[in-house]
């Protein structure tokens, strides 16, 4: 993080009245503790902010104080837009009820992951960093903001989150020396992974069970589906997997494993996971997808089995 990034930013927000804070669809923890933290902190300052998630916020995240004041929608005009935890503006764009209109460029893309195409007029991304929270940890007080115990406790929900927990291989001391931070500025580490690790709905795990009902293995790759009848079901109202991929990725004697999961608009959404020595970031940029090494996903026009056709041939190409 240059000085002068950090003072074009600055000045950037500094000379914003009206702010407009969005990240991508089916939103995890880092993209909802990012776009909280941020937009909370820059309310505390006196900014008048709108933070948006096409999506929502899931109910697991609930908890955060400020989750409520998070639209699906933004309404009227703005002086700069800011995109937090978010690879590729697509993720923003092709949403159900897009957020952003086609054509728009935003003025800030703050994020971590190693496929970001840097997309906006100033782009802050730090690929060593665990998560984006982790960045705004150290960014918001650079930017002259305060991280109050609610900034603090939505920061340290992206990092808990990010890291499964602490545990991911990209894990590393200085981490835990930002979470300790974090904590005694306020952030509640007991509640955090309660309500977003650990506590799942009946509806969840309903639907997991639907996937594992579903699971393959091919060598040492993994993978399951979960399709809009499954969801249906059991009547879980998300759009994603329920973390079920992290349950995948903990087998043992697996180095990928994969979720399908068929969306209501004709399109797959594919996450993977990968051992240390595979980079899965390279199959996901196939199908216009990113992530990380470890960890990465894509969504993909077609059926089921067509998607799962094409996404494991790519699949097993990098395993060979």
């Amino acid at each position: 993080m240059t000085e002068t990034e950090v003072n074009v930013m600055r000045q950037a927000f500094e000379a914003a009245h009206s702010i407009l804070i969005v990240s991508h669809i089916r939103p995890d923890g880092d993209a909802i503790g990012s776009l909280i933290a941020l937009g909370l902190a820059l309310q505390h300052s006196g900014k008048n902010v709108q933070m948006v998630l096409s999506d929502g916020v899931p109910s697991s995240f609930r908890f955060l104080e400020g989750s409520s004041r998070v639209r699906t929608q933004p309404e009227g005009g703005f002086d700069l837009i800011a995109v937090v935890d978010c690879s590729e503006l697509g993720r923003v764009e092709n949403a159900p009820n897009g957020v952003l209109a086609e054509g728009i460029v935003p003025d800030i893309n703050i994020d971590h992951h190693v496929t970001n195409t840097r997309f906006a007029r100033i782009n802050h991304i730090v690929e060593d960093a665990v998560a984006t929270c982790e960045i705004l940890t150290e960014l918001i007080p650079a930017l002259g903001l305060t991280i109050t115990p609610a900034v603090a406790n939505a920061l340290l929900a992206g990092i808990i989150t990010d890291t499964l927990g602490f545990r991911v291989a990209g894990m590393r001391p200085k981490t835990l020396r930002i979470s300790a931070d974090l904590m005694e500025a306020g952030a509640n580490l007991h509640e955090i992974y309660r309500f977003s690790l650990l506590q799942r709905s009946f509806q969840a795990a309903r639907y997991w069970g639907a996937g594992l009902s579903t699971l393959q293995r091919e060598g040492r790759m993994l993978w399951a589906v979960l399709s809009v009848a499954d969801r249906r079901a059991v009547g879980y109202s998300g759009r994603d997997d329920a973390d079920l991929i992290n349950v995948l990725s903990s087998i043992h004697d697996i180095d990928i494993s994969l979720i399908f999961v068929e969306q209501t608009d004709g399109r797959v959404k594919i996450s993977w996971r990968a051992q240390p020595g595979y980079d899965v970031s390279k199959v996901a940029t196939q199908f216009g997808g990113g992530g990380h090494v470890a960890a990465s996903g894509a969504e993909i026009a077609g059926s089921l089995e067509e998607v799962q056709r094409a996404v494991l041939a790519a699949t097993r190409r990098l395993l060979q």
